[in-house]
């Protein structure tokens, strides 16, 4: 938005047009949404504790988290509300890419809203219905897959990019669809598992984006993506904008989320945020890259996904609580240092996946 004033007020000072650079913009894009965190997080969390929208515990966790009992929740609508408006702030609107990360964001917010309000507002435990929940999250997930796909103006849009293989991209074709729906909604859902305690889901969040972001920035850039062997998407580039948005109200939120939390982001911001960095990669074309990157969502994913099938099949459990960073708690792993470790695990496999940009 702001972006088509200043090229106004570019005809009468020259100096404007240092807001053309999408560096700039994407920093700016972190200042803003992070201020905006800072001036209405307060008055947020204020509300949502004045209308007692407060966290509910299990009884078979951890001893440790029956004291977050009451804390406010819902509190990733902090994060969509900075998110989007510095993201159409600094952005492009021109540019479809935009529009179609910042719409899936939203919609899938809009998905974790309805379940959050249930659990809260209306004292139903058992939130949205399951089936509701994954036929809205595929409704959205399809939709911005097709729209993709049939927007795409170069072959590079649609082939699989192996990251640390040179030359190595596979054609999708109509598969594109469905491996870009998978992407989208398993990030969704992945974020949403990790988002257990003070602040474990948000940091490796802001991390993920900000990676995600000189990825975008690259893909986007003629020359950077020749130089590096990677497809060049054009308009791409302007992504790096909404990354730099998460970034900063990924940082915003953990001001009020860190240990021991003011509030927590609830569904509304852990399905939107992992909604988020799936179709950010796959507008970049680094889904696989994600898969590294996001290394501790998969590993929270896949320990349900391990616990569930070994009760089912054996009445056995192979964690002793799932996900995964409650089965360190209960091995007395005190809170504070299961999120900085994973923290330290996903800075360690956000390098690794940077890395896949020189190393082919």
């Amino acid at each position: 938005m702001l972006l088509y004033l200043t090229k106004y007020l570019a005809q009468y000072h020259s100096g404007f047009n240092v807001f053309q650079y999408l560096t700039l913009r994407a920093i700016l894009g972190v200042l803003t949404a992070l201020l905006i965190s800072f001036v209405i997080g307060p008055a947020m969390i204020r509300r949502l504790n004045q209308y007692q929208i407060g966290q509910t515990v299990r009884n078979d966790g951890p001893q440790s988290h029956f004291s977050k009992a009451g804390t406010p929740t819902m509190g990733g609508a902090l994060i969509l509300v900075a998110i989007t408006i510095s993201a159409l702030l600094w952005s492009d609107l021109s540019n479809h890419y935009v529009w179609v990360v910042v719409l899936t964001t939203l919609l899938f917010g809009v998905v974790g809203w309805v379940d959050d309000y249930k659990k809260l507002i209306k004292r139903d435990s058992r939130g949205l219905i399951a089936r509701y929940k994954y036929f809205w999250q595929s409704v959205f997930g399809l939709g911005a897959a097709i729209y993709l796909y049939t927007h795409a103006q170069s072959a590079a849009e649609t082939h699989l990019i192996v990251p640390f293989l040179k030359d190595v991209a596979l054609e999708l074709g109509l598969w594109y669809v469905l491996f870009a729906y998978l992407v989208i909604v398993g990030s969704s859902n992945a974020v949403n598992l990790t988002d257990g305690l003070d602040g474990l889901a948000i940091m490796p969040t802001v991390l993920v984006a900000g990676a995600l972001g000189v990825f975008a920035y690259v893909t986007g850039h003629v020359k950077f993506a020749g130089y590096l062997a990677i497809p060049y998407v054009p308009g791409v580039g302007e992504v790096v904008v909404f990354c730099g948005a998460m970034v900063g109200a990924g940082l915003g939120f953990l001001w009020f989320n860190t240990y021991p939390a003011q509030v927590f982001m609830g569904d509304v911001g852990a399905l939107a945020l992992g909604a988020a960095l799936g179709i950010i990669a796959v507008v970049v074309r680094q889904e696989l890259v994600l898969f590294i990157m996001g290394g501790v969502f998969v590993m929270e994913t896949v320990s349900v996904m391990l616990q569930v099938a070994s009760f089912k099949l054996t009445g056995k459990r192979i964690f002793r609580m799932a996900p995964i960073h409650h089965h360190f708690e209960l091995k007395g792993w005190p809170e504070p240092r299961v999120i900085v470790r994973f923290w330290i695990i996903t800075v360690i496999l956000v390098l690794i996946g940077l890395a896949s940009l020189k190393i082919r």
